[in-house]
């Protein structure tokens, strides 16, 4: 099965070179990793005490990150690498990660496996979430490298634990200690052999509850939301628009401000978004300050702002959820105690099925579910507002994972990383 892996894996380097001539995100995918060596030897140098961080892409970084902040306080003399698969995470941190190097991941070759830890040389690896990659698995175990899985999550359909995932179940065997975020994910684990493994909880929770310490003014919203009442839309997909447009260009959507924060910063896309919309939004990028206070919809066509706007939400929409591209973070309004809709899709997202229980959080499948749900937050403030509340306790009461994990850090490992 390995061999098979490692061929498939050596044929398909060629293949995402002709498809990187038509996606731009598969031409950033590829170029973002020629002379990845070279310039990893050149970071490294001098670099020692390492530990290294995997994140498949953005959220995943986000979710690593009150680890990585406390693995710095607590191993001041360490040098931290973080490496990223996705170029929608690399793009965006390779200059502002709390990291001392930032770099892609090679693709998952014996042979990059092996020189990319030879020039890496970790003390310890983490990996976040679902980040399971066998050649490098099996090169840590090989190397005596401690390698961690941090708010991993884990279903039954997942090809771990299916005869033909045997290669990914083997290299997960190999992890050294396995953080879950719940309860099914310990017993579905424990159920199949794993000792090695606890409870610790999402990191996301930590991360943002964090946030609603920090200064979140941002003066281009202060000036858009003049204290109106405010919608933000986040991470929107086509498949969110389809739902969420007709209300905006409804009468209803009038008494609103909107942020509308689609996830691809696509120019095709954008453009089309503002065509849809007319002439009553404005893009970020071309926005001043008049025309801030003049519109009704602000479309925020760069990144980087999305979690401070968040905190002027009366409402939020988060999109991913009516498609299947995965639904994004649910927790960054929630924080700031919003109350959220979100798309039909979000069975694997533990946090949207308790969130939707305790009644912080409502889905919709349809334009017109939409348009109801939308119509009675605003029509009905105590509602809006407890179903706020609702979020806000539910990020309070689940808070403590990084802890937990340093805790276990420093039991098995403390001496090494010092």
């Amino acid at each position: 099965m390995r061999s098979l892996y490692n061929f498939l894996t050596h044929l398909g380097s060629p293949v995402l070179g002709v498809l990187g001539m038509f996606s731009p995100k598969m031409k950033a995918f590829v170029d973002g990793r020629k002379g990845l060596f070279e310039k990893l030897e050149q970071q490294m140098a001098g670099k020692q005490n390492v530990i290294w961080m995997h994140c498949a892409s953005l959220g995943e970084y986000e979710q690593g990150l009150p680890v990585l902040e406390e693995l710095a306080k607590k191993y001041p003399n360490a040098n931290l690498v973080v490496s990223f698969f996705s170029p929608s995470g690399y793009e965006i941190k390779h200059k502002s990660a709390k990291a001392d190097v930032v770099t892609y991941l090679p693709l998952d070759t014996k042979a990059n496996a092996q020189r990319f830890l030879d020039l890496v040389n970790p003390k310890l690896a983490i990996f976040v979430k679902y980040e399971v990659w066998p050649n490098f698995f099996l090169e840590l175990q090989e190397r005596q490298i401690p390698n961690l899985m941090i708010s991993a999550l884990f279903r039954k359909d997942q090809a771990f634990f299916k005869p033909t995932g045997s290669l990914l179940f083997k290299a997960l065997q190999t992890v050294d200690w396995i953080f879950v975020q719940n309860r099914s994910s310990l017993q579905l684990l424990n159920s199949n052999g794993f000792e090695n493994t606890s409870r610790s909880g999402d990191t996301r929770f930590d991360r943002v509850s964090h946030q609603i310490e920090q200064d979140n003014k941002l003066d281009f919203m202060e000036q858009f939301c003049s204290g109106q009442t405010t919608f933000v839309i986040g991470s929107s997909w086509p498949e969110d628009e389809a739902v969420f447009l007709d209300y905006l260009n409804s009468e209803a959507a009038k008494q609103l401000k909107t942020v509308v924060a689609p996830h691809s910063m696509n120019p095709k896309g954008i453009e089309h978004l503002a065509a849809a919309l007319g002439d009553k939004a404005v893009r970020f990028t071309e926005a001043g300050a008049q025309d801030l206070q003049k519109a009704k919809i602000l479309i925020l066509d760069t990144v980087g702002y999305l979690t401070k706007v968040y905190y002027y939400a009366d409402i939020a929409y988060v999109g991913g959820a009516m498609g299947n591209t995965g639904l994004h973070n649910i927790l960054e309004p929630a924080t700031f105690g919003v109350p959220i809709i979100i798309g039909k899709n979000f069975a694997d997202f533990p946090e949207a099925v308790k969130l939707l229980d305790l009644a912080g959080l409502y889905a919709v499948d349809s334009a017109a579910g939409f348009t109801e749900i939308m119509t009675k937050m605003l029509a009905d403030e105590k509602f809006r507002s407890q179903t706020g509340m609702i979020c806000e306790h539910y990020i309070n009461s689940n808070t403590g994972a990084t802890a937990k994990i340093m805790d276990k850090i420093q039991e098995l490992y403390g001496d090494r990383l010092v």
